[in-house]
């Protein structure tokens, strides 16, 4: 019995740290849409565990919950950027963010599916001027948004 504890404790304080890593992408909704992988690539994975989209630092800081990122699709394609832990547009509206980012409640997330192999990165897409950032939401959903990302 000692012996099942003991396994049960360990399993859950790697899941725990596993989850440390990953940061939450909610839609306007509060649900749970994506993950960015804090991974040398800083991939984003769809809830499912498929790989869409990955982050291209623009300012001083690692961490996306401040600072700017590109976002570009595995595809070539950039997608927005994510600032101060809003993801945006091209049009510089709100698509998506991180908990703690914006004043609304996230419900609470479902379990996450094993991430699948992350394809090779196409060649990037020479990235616009970036627009000013507007208080508006996206007529575009998180998921169809980070989906334009795929091959």
């Amino acid at each position: 019995m000692k012996k099942i504890l003991i396994i049960c404790f360990f399993s859950f304080l790697l899941l725990s740290v596993a989850k440390a890593e990953d940061i939450t992408l909610f839609d306007k909704n509060g649900e749970a849409i994506a993950y960015i992988a804090m991974d040398q690539e800083m991939t984003i994975y769809m809830w499912d565990g498929e790989p869409v989209a990955y982050l291209v630092k623009k300012g001083p800081s690692e961490n996306p919950k401040v600072d700017l990122f590109s976002i570009f699709g595995y595809n070539g394609k950039l997608l927005g950027w994510i600032k101060d832990g809003i993801l945006r547009d091209k049009d510089g509206n709100a698509t998506g963010f991180i908990k703690g980012a914006v004043n609304l409640i996230t419900n609470m997330e479902s379990m996450k599916s094993m991430k699948s192999m992350r394809p090779m990165k196409s060649m990037k897409e020479m990235e616009p001027m970036q627009p000013m950032f507007t208080q508006n939401w996206s007529d575009i959903s998180l998921k169809y948004f980070l989906e334009e990302g795929k091959d």
